[in-house]
């Protein structure tokens, strides 16, 4: 993936990304081409005509005292069980939007992003968020880890309250309801296909309890049915209860 940087005031921020994750610096490519640009402070995931990044602001209103309990995701994960110290790890963060959810509720959460180019903007969205009055104490909850959870929740040496999957899979790809920006994530994740190491490794963690996001008629993960689900308008969580 090649790392271009637009102005001079944004080449440190490249350069700085560029290491971090493995990335060519440059200063063009080929039309057509995906690449992420660094620019005006901030880094986009571009093909040329579309175009996105990771950024935490459109979800914030939802993390507004009225609205944050009445989320889905929060009301499955029921902070509250597990006191004021309570943890969490989002195993599939992507970009961070259900990670930043559960962290405004109150969860110190672990994200796991193993493509680097979406753990490279979630990164940056983290680090732009730090700066932001109003996400910054959210955002201080948030730990990122670029690399296979699989294979961290494995070797967890503390047991987490709550984990949180979220994979891919082929009926997604389908949905009229994509937006268009994001045509070009799917170009970077393949859906699941180790379903059942993710979920058994999400077990060997010991985890209270495993929360598994799926749309509403999906199939369950792996095939394991659930303790019980709550259901929204178009996606549900599954949740896995143990003591």
């Amino acid at each position: 993936m090649r790392l271009i940087a637009i102005e001079q005031p944004d080449r440190l921020l490249a350069e700085g990304i560029a290491s971090e994750f493995g990335f060519e610096l440059a200063t063009d490519a080929p039309r057509g081409d995906m690449v992420l640009k660094m620019e005006e402070g901030q880094l986009f995931l571009t093909d040329g005509e579309l175009s996105m990044c990771g950024d935490f602001t459109r979800i914030l209103p939802r993390t507004q005292k009225g609205r944050l309990a009445g989320e889905l995701l929060v009301k499955a994960a029921k902070r509250k069980a597990f006191g004021e110290r309570a943890t969490a790890v989002d195993a599939t963060a992507g970009l961070g939007e259900d990670a930043f959810l559960l962290a405004a509720a109150g969860f110190c959460v672990q994200l796991y992003e193993s493509d680097p180019v979406i753990a490279a903007l979630l990164s940056d969205a983290l680090r732009r968020a730090a700066c932001d009055e109003t996400m910054a104490g959210i955002v201080s909850r948030m730990t990122l880890h670029c690399g296979d959870s699989i294979e961290a929740m494995k070797a967890m040496a503390e047991r987490p309250d709550v984990i949180l999957l979220d994979p891919m899979f082929p009926e997604r790809h389908k949905s009229a309801l994509i937006k268009k920006k994001f045509q070009l994530l799917q170009q970077l994740e393949k859906p699941c296909g180790e379903e059942t190491e993710l979920f058994d490794a999400a077990v060997s963690a010991g985890a209270h309890r495993i929360l598994v996001k799926r749309p509403l008629k999906g199939p369950f993960l792996a095939g394991r049915k659930p303790d019980y689900s709550l259901n929204g308008k178009a996606i549900r969580y599954d949740c896995y209860i143990f003591p």
